[in-house]
């Protein structure tokens, strides 16, 4: 059954895209499933990063589960309705103040691609293998979708993934500074825990206006918010958290942070 799994360990929120029979392709369901599953963890004060994944090692997420198309698609008022759904899905882990990484095993096409580039940070599997279909289905790609390419790959990289719907491997990925970091496939698990478990350990307002600041930066200048990423930086300065970090390092120990 396809479904998105969810569950958290110690300060991570994992979400599992499981859909085993088409390599986790994204059913509709999953797809609007997605925003609700990132909100949740996000308002979770026990959360301080959420997490990605494919369902096994076979699939990330192989892209839209193309058998839905001609029912969910079948005319301009579905497929409207279908692009808002999924436009909603990618948006979610940008939207979320908190840190989302990707954990990318496997195949990782179309969708899975477009969701991969909506999280902060991305780590890869050498087995990984991404590609960008969208020429060889037909599909348009809107400017949002686009534009959070080009944030990730820069112009050159995007025209090529997207002229060529060719596919690349972990080590492409990593050249083009689509993921930050590759690892063994037998080590991809115990890395994203280890990063992530980092991750929760610091300032949870620090890592908020961290995320803020960089969502601003990609903006429009006139459509950027300073006056509220300001205030992010102010209560930063102004938390328990900020006091504890400076008693923590004049007394040589580990941080003990609570997010206010």
């Amino acid at each position: 059954m396809a479904k998105l799994i969810t569950r958290r360990a110690g300060g991570v929120g994992w979400i599992l895209f499981s859909n085993p029979a088409r390599m986790n392709a994204l059913t509709l369901d999953m797809w609007k499933a997605l925003p609700d599953a990132v909100g949740a963890f996000d308002a979770d004060p026990a959360v301080r990063v959420i997490v990605l994944a494919g369902d096994g090692d076979k699939a990330f997420v192989s892209g839209a589960d193309v058998s839905q198309f001609d029912q969910a698609r079948a005319t301009p008022q579905e497929q409207d309705s279908y692009n808002q759904d999924v436009e909603a899905a990618y948006l979610a882990p940008t939207l979320a103040a908190k840190p989302v990484v990707a954990k990318i095993r496997g195949v990782c096409m179309g969708g899975g691609l477009g969701l991969a580039a909506a999280c902060d940070v991305r780590f890869a599997a050498d087995d990984a293998v991404f590609r960008m279909p969208a020429a060889r289905l037909g599909l348009g790609y809107s400017f949002v979708g686009m534009r959070r390419f080009v944030h990730v790959l820069g112009a050159a990289n995007a025209a090529d993934v997207f002229f060529s719907a060719r596919k690349f491997d972990a080590g492409d990925a990593l050249a083009m500074g689509f993921v930050s970091r590759v690892f063994p496939a037998a080590d991809l698990d115990r890395e994203v825990e280890a990063y992530c478990a980092m991750v929760a350990e610091n300032a949870p307002l620090t890592l908020v206006a961290a995320k803020t600041a960089i969502r601003e930066v990609l903006k429009d200048a006139q459509a950027r918010d300073l006056a509220a990423l300001q205030r992010q930086i102010d209560a930063c300065y102004e938390s328990a958290d900020y006091a504890e970090g400076r008693a923590a390092f004049k007394s040589k120990r580990a941080p003990r942070f609570r997010g206010v």
